[in-house]
């Protein structure tokens, strides 16, 4: 092809189209961890569980990912990318799979815990993968490729499952069934692409990468971590009860704009991601925490106005406000860490990410039953508000100052 590198082995099987496809693995994959989004209710009328319930099975997939980041997050560098991702889409069929056997509450938290595994072995795995099949000097472009997958993956599933619930027969089956064959296909594509880790060692080689704060970081970390979480618990919050909210409160019922509300926040946080770049780091995390400040603003005054207006503007500004938080922490963080430690700095960064998406959504539940859901709602939204008002003052006093950046 055109755009391989020529004499340079380490280029000869770098192409825009292998680039592409890799991201279409990747995409698949997402997709499949936030599909039940919008089905949350339907189960919920099945098997007779309460909002509690339904934030714990959501919430398994957080543990999942952590699990996976804090025990092989970095597997994929010592067996190869490939076999890494390909027990990742092992994993998202099993997680499939489980969601078309279930007849029972464990079969949902199996189905979601086998999705948390599969999104913690994508999450790093399939984000260097799409970088090391770029052509050279397309770095840029393929952080582009890698971002618009992961994020606009996880907006694809509840808008795929929605619209299939909605206008389609078998809506707890066809989903599933669907995804299942993506996986398939991404399969086989995978098995057409290169390996791209050219000293492959064994599983039994691998070891446990703790995450890890050298003293250097914390004051970037802190601050950035403080963003990410409450980012993260923004969205899943929405991911976990905005279905159920939409239909008890605004008596929305369709499945599908339940689910386009969903993915909007997604499909805004890869524009939020995509911004970053030209606002640059430093303006991009305080940034970033004020317009995730008004997005918070926006769903509380949604809850009290039951306005489906204001929830698809919450999900629309809070989405653009996690994506130019945590694109930005992301790269500050890189940046302040030494490199013999990079790779532990940003998993403690995507483990605090995935404890936002777990433990607020947890509290949540809890409180909906003697607070109602609004009432619920709110609480969480006035404890996100005080995380995030002083690190954003933090951060305005004192601008991130990282190399290069």
């Amino acid at each position: 092809m055109g755009d391989e590198g020529g004499s340079d082995p380490a280029a000869s099987g770098r192409s825009w189209a292998r680039c592409l496809l890799a991201g279409a693995v990747f995409a698949v994959c997402m997709a499949g961890t936030t599909l039940p989004t919008p089905l949350y209710p339907l189960y919920q009328e099945k098997f007779g569980f309460s909002e509690l319930t339904v934030t714990v099975v959501y919430a398994v997939y957080a543990f999942g990912v952590i699990g996976v980041l804090l025990l092989a997050g970095n597997v994929s560098d010592t067996v190869g990318r490939r076999p890494a991702l390909l027990w990742g889409l092992g994993f998202a069929a099993a997680g499939a799979g489980c969601f078309l056997a279930a007849d029972a509450l464990p079969w949902l938290y199996a189905g979601r815990l086998f999705s948390g595994l599969s999104a913690g072995l994508f999450t790093g795995a399939a984000t260097a993968y799409v970088l090391e099949l770029a052509p050279p000097g397309g770095s840029s472009r393929a952080t582009f490729v890698a971002t618009a997958a992961n994020m606009g993956g996880l907006g694809c599933g509840p808008l795929l499952a929605g619209l299939l619930a909605e206008y389609a027969p078998a809506p707890l089956t066809l989903p599933f069934v669907v995804h299942l064959a993506l996986v398939a296909a991404s399969v086989l594509v995978l098995l057409r692409l290169p390996e791209t880790v050219t000293d492959r060692r064994p599983l039994s080689a691998a070891r446990p990468r703790r995450p890890a704060l050298p003293a250097r970081v914390r004051a970037v970390f802190v601050p950035s971590a403080v963003a990410a979480f409450v980012g993260f618990a923004l969205f899943g919050v929405f991911t976990s009860v905005s279905p159920a909210f939409l239909a008890r409160f605004l008596h929305v019922d369709n499945h599908a704009v339940s689910g386009l509300v969903v993915a909007l926040a997604f499909f805004a946080s890869t524009g939020g991601q995509l911004a970053v770049g030209r606002v640059g780091v430093a303006r991009s995390l305080p940034l970033g925490c004020a317009v995730l400040f008004a997005g918070l603003l926006l769903l509380a005054g949604a809850l009290r106005a039951d306005s489906l207006a204001l929830v698809v503007l919450s999900a629309l500004v809070g989405g653009t406000g996690q994506g130019l938080a945590f694109r930005a922490a992301m790269t500050a963080v890189a940046r302040a860490a030494p490199a013999d430690r990079r790779a532990a700095v940003i998993s403690a960064l995507f483990v605090v990410g995935y404890a936002g998406i777990s433990v607020p959504v947890i509290g949540v539940g809890l409180l909906a039953d003697p607070l109602g859901l609004e009432g619920a709602g709110l609480v969480f939204i006035a404890c996100m508000l005080a995380l995030l008002l002083p690190a954003g003052g933090y951060l305005l006093r004192r601008p991130v100052r990282t190399p290069s950046g």
